[in-house]
C-alpha cells in the first residue's frame, strides 16, 4: 500500500522534473530561432541588392556607380555601429540593444522599400547597417542563456547563417527582381525582421551578464573616423583610381586613426574594445581567419555570378541569366548550413582549431579548382560546395574560438571586433576582385578570361593565409591555459549561477 501510495508521488515528481528540464530547452530553441531570423535578415540584406544595382540605378535615374553607394553606405554603417552597439549590449543588456537594433533594421527596410530616390535609399541602408550588431549580441545571448552543451553548436549555426544569408541574397535577387520589382528586395526581408523583433520582445529574456560602465566616446569617434576613411577608400578606390590623392589620403588617414585608436584604448579605463584581448592567440588568429574568409566569401559572390553571366560566344562564359547564375550558388548555401552545424559538434568535442584548419583547406582547394580550369559546370559547382564547407566551418570556429578565449562580460566587444574585421575583409575582397575584373577587359568591354583566373588564384592565396593562421591557433591545452589566464571559466560559472 505504501509503495502504491508513493508511486503517483514519484511519477508526479518525475513529471515535474521532466517539465523543468524541457522548459529551458524549449525556451532555448525559441531563442535560437528568433536570433537566427535576425541574423538571416541582416545577412540577406547585405548581399541582396548587389545583383540588382543596375536595375535600381535605372529605376531611380542614376548611374550604376552612384547606385553602388547603396552597398557602401550599408557597409560603412555596419562597420562603425557594430562595435558601439555590441559594447552597449554588454553594458545595459543585450536584449534591450537587440530590440533597438532590430527596430532600426525594420525602419530602414521599410524606408528602403518605399524610397523614391537614391538619397532616401542610402539613408535607409545606413539604418539597416546598425543590424551588424546582431551577430555579437546573438552570440552573447547564447552564451548567457543556453546550457553549455548547446553553446558551441548554436554559435556554429548562427555564424554559418551569416554566410548562408549572404548566399541566399545573391541567389534570390534575380528571381525577385524579374518576377516583382527591386522594391520587393526589401519588403520580403521585412517580414523576417518583424518576426525576429517580436521574438526578441516576447521570447528572449534579458541576459544576466553585464559590464557596468560608460561608453568610450573618444574611442568611438576615432574608430569611426578610421573605419569610414579606410572602407571608403577601399569601396571607391576603383572609381577614383588607386593612385588618386583622395584614395591615398583616406587610406593614410584610416591607418593613422586606427593606430591612434589602439593607443587610446590602452590608456582609458573603460575602452570601447579591449585591445589587450588581441594578445591572446585564440583571439588574433580568429581575427586573421575572419579577415581572410570575408575576402573569400565576397570574392566568390562576385567572380562566380559574373563568369556565369558572360555570353558563351566568348569561349569561357556560360550565358546564364541572373536567376540561373544565382542557382549555381545554391550548393554553396546548402553546404554552409550543413558545415556550420557539423562544425559546432566538432568544436564541442575537439575545440575550434581543427574545424578552422579544415575550413581554410576547403576554401583554398575551392579556389584552386577554378584557378586551374573553369570551363565546365562541374568545376564551378564543386568549387561552390567546397567554398560552402569552408565558410561554414571557419566562421563557426572563429566565433567559438573567441568565446572560449575571453571572459563572458567581454563577449560582445570581442565578437564585434571579429565582425568588423570580417566586414573589412569583405570590403577588400569586393574591391580587389572588382578591380581585377575591370582592369582586364577586351576592346568590347567584356572581362577577359585571365581576370577570373587571377581572381581565383588571389582568393586561393588568401585561403592559404587562413590556413596559416588556423595552424598557429592554440590547441586544446593552450586554449585551456589562455582561458584560465583570462578568467573565462570563472565568468562561465557566474553566468551559469545567474541562470
Amino acid at each position: 500500500m505504501s509503495a502504491t501510495a508513493q508511486s503517483p508521488t514519484t511519477g508526479s515528481v518525475s513529471t515535474r522534473i521532466g517539465e523543468a528540464e524541457r522548459a529551458p530547452r524549449s525556451r532555448g530553441t525559441a531563442i535560437i530561432l528568433f536570433l537566427s531570423l535576425g541574423g538571416l535578415s541582416f545577412a540577406v540584406l547585405q548581399s541582396l541588392v548587389a545583383p540588382a544595382l543596375s536595375t535600381i540605378g535605372n529605376d531611380l535615374g542614376v548611374t550604376t556607380s552612384d547606385a553602388s553607394w547603396v552597398l557602401t553606405a550599408y557597409l560603412l554603417s555596419a562597420s562603425v555601429l557594430t562595435p558601439i552597439l555590441g559594447r552597449l549590449g554588454d553594458m545595459v543588456g543585450k536584449r534591450k540593444i537587440m530590440i533597438i537594433v532590430l527596430s532600426l533594421l525594420l525602419v530602414g527596410t521599410v524606408l528602403a522599400a518605399l524610397a523614391p530616390n537614391l538619397g532616401v535609399l542610402i539613408v535607409a541602408r545606413i539604418l539597416q547597417g546598425a543590424a551588424g550588431a546582431v551577430m555579437p549580441l546573438s552570440i552573447g545571448i547564447v552564451r548567457d542563456e543556453l546550457p553549455r552543451d548547446r553553446v558551441s553548436v548554436t554559435i556554429g549555426l548562427l555564424s554559418a547563417i551569416f554566410g548562408i544569408g549572404a548566399g541566399v541574397g545573391i541567389v534570390a535577387a534575380g528571381p525577385i527582381v524579374e518576377a516583382l520589382s527591386w522594391h520587393w528586395l526589401f519588403w520580403l526581408p521585412a517580414i523576417l525582421v518583424v518576426i525576429a523583433l517580436l521574438g526578441a520582445i516576447f521570447g528572449i529574456p534579458e541576459s544576466p551578464v553585464r559590464t557596468p560602465g560608460r561608453l568610450d566616446v573618444v574611442g568611438t569617434g576615432i574608430l569611426s573616423i578610421g573605419l569610414v576613411a579606410l572602407l571608403l577608400a577601399i569601396s571607391e578606390g576603383e572609381k577614383w583610381g588607386w593612385g588618386d590623392g583622395k584614395t591615398i589620403g583616406l587610406i593614410v588617414l584610416g591607418a593613422v586613426a586606427l593606430i591612434v585608436f589602439v593607443l587610446v584604448e590602452l590608456r582609458v579605463r573603460e575602452p570601447l574594445i579591449d585591445v589587450r584581448l588581441f594578445k591572446h592567440r585564440g583571439v588574433w588568429t580568429a581575427h586573421v581567419v575572419a579577415l581572410a574568409f570575408g575576402f573569400a566569401m565576397f570574392g566568390t559572390f562576385i567572380l562566380v555570378p559574373t563568369l556565369l553571366q558572360l555570353p558563351t560566344v566568348l569561349g569561357y562564359g556560360f550565358g546564364k541569366s541572373v536567376s540561373e547564375a544565382g542557382l549555381y550558388l545554391l550548393p554553396t548555401v546548402v553546404a554552409m548550413v550543413i558545415a556550420g552545424v557539423v562544425a559546432g559538434i566538432l568544436i564541442r568535442r575537439i575545440g575550434p582549431k581543427i574545424p578552422m584548419i579544415i575550413g581554410g583547406i576547403s576554401v583554398t582547394v575551392a579556389f584552386l579548382i577554378p584557378a586551374l580550369g573553369h570551363n565546365e559546370s562541374w568545376q564551378i559547382l564543386l568549387s561552390g560546395v567546397l567554398t560552402g564547407i569552408g565558410i561554414g566551418m571557419a566562421l563557426a570556429a572563429c566565433s567559438n574560438a573567441i568565446v572560449e578565449a575571453v571572459p563572458a562580460k567581454q563577449t560582445g566587444e570581442a565578437i564585434s571586433a571579429n565582425t568588423v574585421i570580417r566586414t573589412v575583409g569583405s570590403s577588400i575582397g569586393t574591391a580587389v576582385i572588382a578591380a581585377l575584373i575591370s582592369s582586364n577587359v577586351s576592346a568590347q568591354g567584356a572581362p577577359l578570361d585571365q581576370a577570373f583566373t587571377i581572381g581565383f588564384w588571389v582568393s586561393a592565396g588568401v585561403g592559404v593565409l587562413a590556413i596559416i593562421a588556423a595552424l598557429v591557433a592554440p590547441g586544446v591545452r593552450a586554449r585551456r591555459r589562455e582561458a584560465a589566464e583570462a578568467g573565462v571559466d570563472d565568468f562561465e560559472e557566474l553566468a551559469t549561477e545567474a541562470r
